[in-house]
């Protein structure tokens, strides 16, 4: 065994090369027993095993910088630089993160989560150890997915123009979470596909280098006029451009080459753009033949791929709305779908096989996602944009300048809201209730089942102005092959009466609130229940009348409390001068850190039928003295 000597960085370069191709296989044994049994993001960790051996063979982190894009591929990196002891404990409560942090290793100089940050978090180091005239190395490791992300352009044109050093690695395994799109993939493509002008300069630098006297000359002054005869041999030469020195496409999957064209990198002054062609999902063959499917995963089976559990499962809000948004569009031709790169996770397979022209997946680029949906609206179009609760954040602008000030009918269907679970902070969609509500003009809806978030999305297309729906990744509570009903905007439902404490729910939390009203009914302590089925607009009278006749009231939220839906019944009940009435907010802290499932995270902070019957009982502690109850 290679890797059990392998305790950090520098153990690695007391390595020969053949025992790093043992360490690869090793490297790739570890991921896959871990990730079989905790799930994580797999195939791309995998596609990276010899990128990584060989960056921490030339570079010394942590005095060198390694900054890695998203970070769903850095679990390489997490066992050479010594948590490889630790690794077995990957996104469990008391273990280590599926993400780089800078609170577990001076190793992960930056936290990431989100695509397209590496570069312009790369270059604020690389431009700080100038000020400071250090001398440190900074390498930013981006695949061709999140290339695409308008930050990450941004980024890439201030860097050239910099002149600061600063390697930028380009993992391209034409994949992000799903296939690329867009014409920056199409250009790498080409670089992929034609070698010549790399085969070209090699065969030219082996010839010119043995003319005695003139040759290391003449190869300088190839370079100083910045390798002319790649404009003749390839067009565009985009990075070049842009003010990189381009080098390659090389084999990722190659120790050797990698470590060679690195040091070349490295010595070389100013920007420098290594491109490394890699295979997703490399070295396991389910991986390689599904990298989607195994971009992040469950505990799967390794002998056959297949993940674990209960076939039996409830269909998810993701599927239901990817089924209602059919029927919809079948009956409604302005409706199109967008996207960001999230196609099937968020349920639009069916939506853009059968209607591919009314389908647009962007990428990662979640703001040019929203004011594309501005523009088609305001042509008359009935844009649905489906992106995760915590992608949607980075877009918080365009939502509110592009969309919700022009009052334009775009629909916003936030999916993955609330815990995710595992994943950890950056990931949880905790702030949507927080940053939409306060946009004017906008419905802001959360179902608690798959026959309200029908409802909801016909209500949406029925609405002259901007609408979004939250719900969480989870399965749906209830049938959902009911007809649609167009709802009325900012009207709630009274689920249940009761005398002593008004229990105010919102989405996800329902279905636990009726069962804590039911514990809390064995205590004497008589609950009223309201699904306010709308966050913004609150149903004003539905509320203020039964806040004030039970005179207590809790809500409940898979959010955090800070500016949630809590907050905004607080707001109403001032707005309306009720300061008679006892308010207790149940949500989640701000800010949650630590990783967990979404289930033990719920228990932890109450948001269960046991933890809000609690909540209730403290509310009404004199009722329940009343009761003769001690709880």
């Amino acid at each position: 065994m290679v890797l059990e000597n392998i305790n950090g960085p520098l153990d690695l370069k007391k390595l020969h090369y053949r025992e790093l191709l043992q360490l690869t296989q090793e490297i790739r044994e570890m991921i896959l027993a871990v990730v079989s049994q905790r799930g994580g993001h797999l195939a791309a960790s995998l596609g990276v095993v010899e990128l990584t051996v060989a960056l921490h063979r030339v570079f010394n982190t942590p005095h060198d910088k390694i900054i890695w894009d998203v970070g769903h591929q850095c679990y390489a990196h997490k066992i050479l630089t010594g948590r490889r002891e630790c690794f077995s404990s990957l996104r469990t409560a008391t273990g280590i993160s599926g993400f780089p942090r800078r609170q577990e290793s001076a190793s992960d100089p930056f936290n990431v989560g989100h695509s397209s940050t590496s570069l312009s978090a790369a270059l604020g180091m690389a431009l700080a150890r100038d000020l400071r005239r250090e001398h440190n190395k900074v390498v930013a490791v981006i695949g061709d997915g999140a290339l695409t992300g308008g930050m990450a352009l941004e980024a890439l044109n201030h860097a050239g123009d910099s002149h600061s050093d600063l390697l930028v690695i380009l993992n391209d395994n034409e994949m992000s979470i799903e296939q690329n799109v867009g014409g920056l993939p199409s250009y790498l493509s080409r670089l992929r596909s034609d070698p010549m002008y790399s085969r070209f300069k090699e065969e030219f630098e082996s010839a010119v280098s043995h003319i005695p006297a003139i040759g290391k000359a003449m190869i300088r002054s190839v370079e100083r006029i910045k390798d002319g005869v790649k404009y003749l041999l390839v067009p565009g030469i985009l990075f070049e451009e842009l003010g990189f020195t381009y080098l390659g496409p090389i084999d990722g999957h190659n120790i050797s080459r990698l470590e060679g064209m690195m040091r070349q990198a490295r010595d070389l002054k100013g920007p420098v753009l290594l491109h490394v062609i890699t295979c997703k999902g490399k070295g396991y063959r389910f991986a390689e033949e599904q990298p989607c499917r195994f971009h992040g995963i469950g505990p799967f089976k390794l002998e056959t791929g297949q993940v674990n559990g209960n076939s039996n499962v409830k269909p998810g809000y993701s599927y239901i709305f990817g089924e209602a948004i059919m029927d919809l569009a079948e009956q409604d031709e302005n409706i199109v779908a967008i996207t960001a790169a999230m196609g099937t996770g968020t349920g639009l397979e069916q939506f853009a096989r059968r209607w591919p022209k009314r389908f647009y997946d962007v990428g990662i680029a979640e703001q040019h996602a929203v004011t594309m949906a501005a523009g088609l609206a305001v042509e008359g179009f009935k844009p649905v944009v489906a992106i995760y609760s915590t992608f949607l954040q980075r877009a918080y602008d365009q939502i509110l300048h592009d969309v919700c000030l022009q009052n334009l009918p775009v629909t916003f269907v936030i999916d993955r809201a609330g815990l995710v679970g595992e994943d950890g902070e950056t990931h949880n969609g905790l702030y949507d209730f927080a940053y939409l509500r306060n946009f004017p003009h906008i419905l802001l809806m959360a179902p608690s089942n798959g026959a309200e978030l029908i409802d909801m999305l016909k209500t949406a297309m029925h609405y002259d102005g901007p609408a979004a729906i939250r719900y969480p990744r989870s399965g749906a509570e209830e049938p959902f092959n009911t007809p649609a009903k167009v709802l009325i905007p900012g009207k709630g439902k009274l689920l249940k009466e009761g005398d002593d404490l008004l229990i105010l729910a919102a989405g996800t939390m329902v279905k636990d609130a009726l069962e804590a009203a039911a514990l809390l009914k064995l205590k004497g302590i008589n609950c009223a229940v309201v699904n306010p089925l709308f966050i913004k607009p609150l149903d004003r009278e539905l509320l203020s009348t039964w806040a004030a006749h039970c005179g207590k009231v809790l809500t409940v939220e898979e959010h955090v409390t800070s500016g949630g839906f809590g907050s905004a019944v607080l707001e109403l009940f001032a707005s309306e001068d009720i300061t008679n009435v006892n308010i207790h907010c149940l949500g989640l802290p701000h800010p949650l850190t630590g990783l967990d499932s979404r289930e033990r995270l719920l228990k932890k902070y109450g948001l269960t039928a046991e933890g809000i019957a609690r909540e209730g009982l403290k509310i009404c502690a004199p009722v329940r003295e009343r009761a003769g109850l001690d709880g």
